[in-house]
């Protein structure tokens, strides 16, 4: 079955919140409801991590590769990149967010450098906060959109071409995420400056949505739910491999961009659509995710901030934290969609 022909299967747009209920993919919003309270699960641990809190971390680290996953299977489907479309749908809220973010932090630091040069390096780059994820997401789309371009999605011939063409990605994704790091180290820069980089090292992040692409070309996503006790399996020894060689600092013990990070969190992207959970409340959450990503933060922030978490111990913490930034978070959407009007809603990604 080709692109096309998958076409009128199911073609639903990224970040499109107000999409009707018919419109959307029930599996891959529970898919994104769950990634999303497993951002906030990670943000809500106390810094720096103990071994525990590091075995607590683990599990939760590939939310963002179930987002940029999902975001290729449903290109995949829909065999188009509505790049302008999509890049609207990011950008506006990010903006938003990022002058509330901005705000935030120059209230909290008097020192702050409010440079043109700085402020516009800290929206290009998402240095607020923790939303590198923006521009990981608009350049992996924007490699997307040129590798759909480059190829006709109706000939069959130009179809081998396309998975071709995404397994090399995924092979010199890969290769970015094993040896870009000791390149910058070896050209002398400080570690702080790498691990911004290696968050932001798209090659890498593209391995996930092109693999999500893939298993959308391939059209089997019933023949997967027939693996899912093998995909169980394999999902669970990756995940070992993964949480021992962060345990143990076995090599690249890298909390994102390693090889062990790739083979864990592909294979749970893999396990989840073979699943295919239908949860309507995870949907619900998954649908409205971009808000919750770009505002959940400003509750851990604030309790950061204000709150002397610490001294409560690190589980307390971590639960008082978690409980109240996803009910905060939560109902700040469900208020947001029943109070705003469709374009503030738009423009919030909500």
């Amino acid at each position: 079955m080709t692109l096309i022909a998958r076409d009128s299967i199911q073609s639903i747009p990224d970040l499109d919140s107000r999409a009707s209920a018919s419109s959307r993919d029930v599996g891959i919003d529970t898919m994104r409801g769950i990634a999303i309270l497993m951002v906030i699960g990670i943000h809500s641990l106390q810094q720096p991590l103990n071994p525990w809190e590091t075995l607590a971390d683990a599990p939760l680290r590939p939310c963002v590769p179930v987002f940029l996953f999902a975001s290729g299977y449903l290109t995949a489907l829909s065999g188009q990149v509505p790049l302008a479309k999509r890049l609207k749908a990011v950008l506006i809220p990010y903006a938003i967010a990022f002058v509330a973010a901005y705000v935030y932090m120059a209230l909290h630091n008097p020192a702050m450098d409010h440079g043109i040069a700085k402020t516009l390096a800290r929206f290009v780059l998402a240095y607020v906060f923790v939303y590198y994820y923006v521009f990981v997401y608009v350049g992996c789309t924007f490699g997307l959109w040129l590798v759909f371009l480059a190829f006709d999605t109706g000939a069959q011939q130009s179809e081998r071409r396309l998975v071709a063409l995404l397994l090399l990605s995924i092979v010199f994704g890969l290769i970015a995420g094993s040896y870009l790091d000791p390149l910058l180290s070896r050209l002398g820069y400080p570690d702080s400056l790498i691990e911004e980089v290696r968050m932001r090292d798209v090659p890498f992040w593209f391995t996930f949505m092109a693999l999500g692409a893939l298993t959308g070309i391939s059209g089997r996503r019933h023949d997967l739910r027939d693996m899912r006790t093998l995909i169980s399996g394999a999902t669970l020894f990756a995940f070992i491999i993964y949480a021992a060689v962060r345990l143990f600092t076995l090599g690249d013990a890298a909390d994102y961009d390693s090889v062990a990070f790739f083979g864990y969190a592909a294979l749970l992207c893999m396990l989840l659509l073979a699943v295919d959970f239908q949860l309507p409340f995870f949907a619900a959450l998954g649908s409205g995710s971009y808000f919750l990503y770009l505002w959940h933060i400003f509750i851990v922030m604030f309790l950061r901030d204000h709150a002397d978490l610490r001294g409560v111990g690190p589980i307390a913490g971590f639960a008082i934290t978690y409980i109240a930034t996803a009910s905060g978070s939560i109902l700040a959407l469900l208020a947001v969609r029943a109070i705003a009007p469709p374009r503030m809603i738009r423009w919030l990604g909500a």
